[in-house]
């Protein structure tokens, strides 16, 4: 059995603990706190109990749990196959994590970012391994996105950038393939573009967030409009997308508005704390008005 050790028992870390444990895979989740990964077992044991209910996994989640061990430190990258670190969107933060996994990890372990907007490249430059680096950028809610972005950085061999292809096909996701390392790679470049447009539309009073939504939903075929996405990924992490893009040259994708900081200034971070551009049940269900 592979195993894999996920950086990070926030949001995302916790979705990608999830669906390794799911695929079979051996789960480390590692954060520095241990209220961090108590939360997010207990998180994980709820959505998988979800799942089982509706038959969309095939273990029971007994098992899925079983495959679960929260740890405190990195020490277990010495033992694992692949490393997945899903901290937040802070390089400096991110290079720490690195330089550390580089000197912990085997030099076959593959080592991965959930960068969704830092470069690969910039990241592997604090390994000594960056042929064996690559992104994999997922999009939460983890368990019930389809989707994850493979990044090549500039030095990622093509053979670990095919291992990770399959990696993301065998949790059952779909892999897109993003052949260059650019900030923002290519899913969040065009969501950034339509949000900044978005969020200046609403804050100018032309528009509201709801009708918005409505119209990508109706108009153009969007599973969820732009605002229902921004609170599901947490308007913090919104603003962290926004800020890093901008300090890496992408000024043309960043906000001209300064709506989604007061929003987060505010507490309005969305679904996770129950008030974004909407307001949420404790459960995380969104209050029709």
């Amino acid at each position: 059995m592979e195993r894999v050790l996920v950086v990070g028992a926030g949001f995302m870390g916790a979705g990608i603990a999830q669906v390794c444990a799911q695929a079979g895979y051996q789960v480390n989740l590692m954060d520095l706190h241990k209220t961090a990964t108590d939360k997010a077992v207990e998180q994980i044991r709820w959505s998988v109990e979800k799942l089982a209910a509706k038959g969309l996994v095939k273990d029971s989640p007994e098992q899925i749990l079983a495959r679960l061990v929260p740890v405190q430190d990195l020490s277990s990258a010495a033992q694992v196959d692949w490393v997945v670190e899903a901290a937040w969107e802070e390089e400096k933060l991110k290079r720490e994590i690195f330089q550390e996994l580089d000197r912990l990890a085997p030099p076959e372990t593959l080592l991965a970012t959930n960068s969704s907007s830092i470069p690969i490249t910039r990241l592997a430059e604090f390994t000594s391994r960056p042929e064996r680096m690559l992104g994999l950028h997922f999009f939460g809610p983890v368990p019930l996105m389809g989707l994850v972005e493979v990044i090549k950085g500039d030095k990622t061999s093509p053979q670990v950038f095919e291992r990770g292809v399959a990696f993301v096909r065998s949790l059952g996701k779909t892999p897109v393939r993003v052949q260059r390392d650019i900030p923002g790679f290519v899913m969040n470049r065009i969501f950034s573009a339509a949000l900044r447009e978005c969020v200046d539309l609403v804050d100018q009073g032309i528009v509201s967030p709801e009708d918005i939504d409505v119209g990508m939903r109706l108009g153009y075929g969007w599973n969820a409009g732009p605002f229902e996405i921004a609170d599901n990924a947490g308007l913090d992490t919104v603003a962290r997308v926004h800020r890093s893009m901008q300090a890496l040259g992408a000024n043309h994708l960043a906000f001209t508005s300064d709506l989604i900081e007061r929003m987060v200034a505010d507490g309005r971070l969305g679904r996770k704390v129950g008030k974004g551009f909407y307001d949420y049940t404790p459960e995380g269900k969104r209050v029709v008005r």
